[in-house]
C-alpha cells in the first residue's frame, strides 16, 4: 500500500471562512492518501477545526488530527531548548509558526508538505515528489520580501535570498539545520524583529538558497497576482468573482488566493463558477531557485520609493480598504475573520 503524504497546515479557526474551501478541496480531490495535521491556537480553535473537518466529511482513506498551540509548546520545550532564537521566533507573528511547528510533529527526515489555509485545489491531483534534499516552493513573479531593514540584515550577514518565492506551499523533509536556522534568525534581529507576517518569506528565501531545490511549476501551482491590471479592473468596479473567472483553473493543481483573493474563493465556489474538475497527475521537474541579488533588490526598492512619492500606494491602499469592506461575510455559525493569513 502506498504511504500517505504527510501534510501540515498552521491556521487559526478565524481562517475558516476561506480555509474550509481549502480543506474540503484538498481532502476530496487529492488522489493520494494523506496524513493531515492541523496546528492551531487554543482549545476553542481546536474544537472549531475538528468540527469543520467533520462537517466536510473527510474521506476515510485519509488520516487527520488537530493540535493546539499547547500541544506544540510542550514539544518545543524539549526540542528547541538548544535553539533560543528559533524558540523566540515561535512566539513572534503567528504565521511564523508555519516554519517552526510542523517539524515538532514530523519524525526526523520525514516528508513535510506545508500548506497555507488560503489555497484551493480545483482538480483531482497529486503532489510533487518531496526531494530527499532541498526545498520546493511556489513561484510568483514579483519579490515580496520585507521589511526592508530585515532584508538588509540578511544581506549584511552574507545570506543569499531566493527571488520569486511564494510560500503558499512548501515541500521539504524534516532535515532543516536548526543550528543554522538559529544563527539566521539571530542575524535578522532575533526577538527584536518586527512581528509582521512577511518576515516568514525572508526566512524561506534564505532556506531555499541554503538547501537548494526549486520552484513548483507555476502553471500547476499557481499564485494569484495582485497585478496592475487586476488593480485597475477592481478600481473600475469589476467584482472579485469576475476577476477569478479569468484564471485558468482547469490547468491548476493548486491556486494560492493570497491577499484579498482568498475572500472571493468561497463565494465563487458556492456560486458554481469553477469548472468541472479534471485529473492532473503529471509531475513536472522543478526549476532551480534564482537568487535575488542585493543590487536587484535595492533597485526595486528605489522604484517603490518613487511610486510612494507620486501617491500610487495611497490610491491602491484606498482600493484595498474598499475591497476588504466588500468581502463576503463569514458563513452563518462561523467566526469572523481575525488573523487572516494564518
Amino acid at each position: 500500500m502506498a504511504r500517505r503524504r504527510t501534510v501540515f497546515c498552521v491556521l487559526s479557526a478565524r481562517s475558516l471562512p476561506y480555509a474550509e474551501s481549502a480543506l474540503d478541496s484538498l481532502t476530496q480531490r487529492c488522489v493520494e492518501d494523506i496524513d493531515l495535521t492541523l496546528i492551531t491556537d487554543g482549545a476553542d480553535d481546536k474544537r472549531a477545526l475538528i468540527d469543520a473537518l467533520e462537517r466536510i466529511d473527510v474521506p476515510s482513506r485519509h488520516a487527520w488530527r488537530v493540535h493546539s498551540q499547547a500541544d506544540a509548546d510542550e514539544r518545543a520545550l524539549a526540542l528547541l531548548v538548544k535553539y533560543p532564537h528559533v524558540a523566540a521566533f515561535r512566539a513572534g507573528h503567528p504565521c511564523w509558526r508555519k516554519l517552526t511547528d510542523p517539524p515538532l510533529f514530523a519524525p526526523a527526515g520525514a516528508e513535510m508538505v506545508i500548506l497555507d489555509p488560503d489555497l484551493y485545489f480545483p482538480n483531482r491531483f497529486c503532489f510533487e515528489a518531496t526531494p530527499e534534499k532541498g526545498l520546493l516552493l511556489m513561484h510568483q513573479p514579483p519579490s515580496c520580501l520585507l521589511p526592508d531593514h530585515v532584508v538588509a540584515a540578511a544581506y549584511d550577514a552574507g545570506v543569499a535570498l531566493a527571488h520569486h518565492v511564494d510560500i503558499g506551499v512548501a515541500q521539504v523533509r524534516n532535515t532543516i539545520d536548526l543550528d543554522w536556522l538559529n544563527w539566521l534568525i539571530g542575524q535578522l534581529g532575533g526577538a527584536g524583529m518586527p512581528r509582521v507576517m512577511h518576515v516568514e518569506a525572508i526566512v524561506w528565501a534564505a532556506l531555499a538558497m541554503r538547501m537548494g531545490g526549486g520552484y513548483l511549476d507555476p502553471m500547476h501551482w499557481h499564485c494569484w497576482r495582485y497585478s496592475q491590471w487586476n488593480r485597475l479592473r477592481l478600481l473600475g468596479g469589476v467584482s472579485g468573482r469576475t476577476v477569478l473567472r479569468s484564471e485558468r483553473f482547469g490547468a491548476m493543481k493548486c491556486f494560492h488566493g493570497g491577499g484579498i483573493a482568498k475572500w472571493w474563493l468561497p463565494e465563487a465556489v458556492a456560486a458554481g463558477d469553477m469548472p468541472a474538475p479534471v485529473l492532473l497527475t503529471t509531475c513536472r521537474t522543478p526549476e532551480p531557485f534564482v537568487e535575488l541579488t542585493r543590487q536587484e533588490y535595492e533597485a526595486t526598492q528605489r522604484l517603490k520609493s518613487w511610486a510612494r512619492r507620486v501617491g500610487y500606494y495611497r490610491l491602491v491602499g484606498s482600493l484595498s480598504r474598499s475591497q476588504v469592506r466588500l468581502r463576503p461575510r463569514p458563513l452563518a455559525g462561523r467566526p469572523s475573520s481575525g488573523r487572516q493569513d494564518v
